[in-house]
């Protein structure tokens, strides 16, 4: 494999395309911190689906947050404005058809993929893959996003960890949304624990009852519980509630910038693997990952903070996740028992006292 040659002192204007879902954009902040310090007098830009933008609001290693919707009117006008910008280096970090049209529409005189991508052709540096960059056959998705950078000469051998801003506008939202509710503020809560009990797969997601036993583990760890999910999740928290005996705060109308704050507060974060847990993560919130379907090595928190993933071992581990192909329920994430996730959650509270 060798590396492609930009020249990146003529370099003034890049831009990253990572569209897709709030996990993926988190997991997107080592490139973009590993290319604004690599230049730090570049324009650096990215391109995010608009639902999922404000995961990076104040975030300092990107200069502009371009944003496209899903009608074809969003695409005409984010197109427009890419090519306004005249971007001498796109990085597409993900290869679906869609980022691939604006990577090639651009007109930038660098376009930057893999060589799986499909329409592979419209792109000029093509790295075949991140186990080749990383001499490694299993890589986490940051790094394969890293490689990329890597492949085109920007330094990533430290492989920089996933980080996000918080904004004082969402902190002061965060409070009084929560006291509207609660008649207190986060921080009147004594320490907690942030648990997140919903995912976007039934094969991802840990059952209610087990959510609720593992907030009243909390409680005797000296922890209350605040749990968080999106308005259409209203049901499973109801459920957790219901079936726990000890309280728990459960929202479900925080925006994604008021969540990362909120994660950033909690002494510990449980939950599924979802783009809330890479939030936590990305916040330096010690962590209790469960997994279900999910790839392992591709998903699991990307941080320096203690944390710890938590699965039952099966041989179709790991699958699409869309529907249980192997059994009629999905028995990775149903046979997970309470008592390896308190196991779990002892340890990192151990390790976080311990580095503390």
């Amino acid at each position: 494999m060798e590396q492609a040659a930009i020249d990146w002192s003529r370099v003034r204007r890049v831009l990253v395309v990572r569209l897709r879902s709030i996990g993926d954009t988190v997991l997107s902040t080592p490139s973009l911190i590993a290319l604004k310090r690599f230049l730090p007098e570049a324009k650096v830009d990215v391109l995010l689906e608009d639902w999922v933008a404000p995961v990076l609001d104040g975030f300092d290693a990107v200069d502009d947050v371009l944003t496209v919707g899903a009608g074809a009117i969003s695409k005409l006008a984010a197109l427009k404005e890419i090519r306004r910008r005249k971007y001498d280096v796109v990085l597409n970090l993900h290869g679906g058809t869609t980022a691939t049209f604006f990577s090639f529409a651009s007109g930038a005189r660098h376009r930057v993929g893999y060589e799986h991508y499909q329409y592979s052709f419209l792109y000029n540096h093509l790295l075949s893959s991140a186990a080749d960059f990383w001499k490694r056959e299993k890589t986490h998705s940051a790094e394969q996003q890293l490689a990329l950078l890597g492949f085109v000469g920007v330094p990533v051998d430290d492989r920089p960890k996933s980080r996000l801003a918080i904004s004082e506008k969402a902190s002061d939202s965060l409070e009084h949304k929560f006291y509207e509710q609660e008649k207190k503020r986060p921080d009147e809560l004594g320490k907690f624990a942030l648990i997140h009990p919903a995912a976007a797969f039934k094969t991802k997601e840990w059952p209610s009852e087990n959510f609720a036993r593992t907030a009243e583990f909390l409680r005797e760890q000296g922890l209350s519980t605040v749990a968080v999910a999106a308005k259409d999740e209203q049901q499973i928290l109801e459920n957790v509630r219901s079936k726990s005996g000890v309280p728990i705060h459960a929202f479900n109308n925080f925006t994604l910038p008021e969540i990362t704050a909120l994660a950033s507060k909690a002494a510990l974060f449980v939950g599924n693997d979802s783009g809330i847990a890479h939030i936590a993560a990305a916040v330096g919130t010690p962590s209790v990952v469960i997994f279900g379907s999910s790839n392992r090595d591709h998903w699991s928190p990307w941080t320096d903070a203690p944390n710890e993933i938590v699965f039952e071992e099966f041989p179709c581990q790991p699958c699409p996740g869309h529907e249980c192909a192997a059994f009629d329920e999905p028995q990775c994430i149903l046979t997970l028992p309470a008592e390896k996730v308190f196991a779990a959650i002892e340890r990192v509270l151990n390790s976080k006292e311990k580095a503390g």
